[in-house]
């Protein structure tokens, strides 16, 4: 095993099995705040930064008030440990959602891809060009359709097309609505407090509904 590491938030361990990672989530329990991301034998240990935090918070607040406000059925499974042995991949998204597939995830408590569950339609990513392991490749190899990528104000959103992903102008997810404008909603209204955050994205959404 080979430890390195380019920030202090954040530990990169090589040569690592597939047994030792998931006997590290065993080891590291559900109870914990740092955030793992595998890629055939390539480990990314992060401990979000209040920054990540809060706009992890926020836009995954916000995607509930807009499809409430829609009237769109979805589930939310927050950052879950998505993994699949034969691909040697595993990541734990900052906020992810089912939209398209939530019928056959409705209420569920023991969603798993590896007994054949389909993927997170969209997935949420705070802060990517800064993390050290490239997440694209391992969502791709678990083919979530959609990603969306905040960093420093921009949202981009991102689609799986023949493996790779490709930005795009619309969600999958939530085509209705201009995506891209919700983080300059949300820093409109972020020094009111998060009730008025809420509040302008709803009638964001409203606006868009037609």
């Amino acid at each position: 095993m080979v430890i390195t590491a380019n920030r202090a938030d954040r530990v990169i361990l090589h040569n690592i099995s597939w047994e030792q990672f998931e006997k590290l989530l065993d080891d590291l329990g559900d109870r914990r705040t740092a955030r793992i991301a595998y890629d055939d034998g390539t480990l990314e240990i992060m401990t979000p930064l209040p920054e990540h935090k809060y706009f992890k918070e926020v836009i995954g607040v916000a995607v509930h008030d807009v499809a409430e406000e829609l009237e769109i059925e979805y589930e939310s499974y927050g950052s879950t440990t998505w993994r699949k042995r034969i691909k040697l991949t595993g990541v734990e998204p900052d906020n992810c959602f089912y939209f398209q597939n939530e019928p056959i995830v409705r209420g569920r408590l023991d969603v798993d891809l590896r007994q054949g569950d389909p993927p997170p339609d969209l997935a949420l990513e705070i802060d990517v060009t800064h993390k050290s392991l490239d997440r694209f490749p391992i969502y791709a190899r678990l083919e979530v359709p959609e990603l969306w990528c905040y960093d420093e104000g921009t949202l981009r959103i991102y689609h799986l097309r023949n493996g790779e992903y490709v930005e795009a102008e619309t969600s999958l997810a939530l085509p209705l609505l201009p995506i891209r404008e919700l983080p300059q909603v949300i820093a409109a209204h972020r020094t009111n407090g998060r009730l008025a955050i809420r509040r302008a994205v709803r009638e964001w959404a409203r606006m868009h509904k037609g």
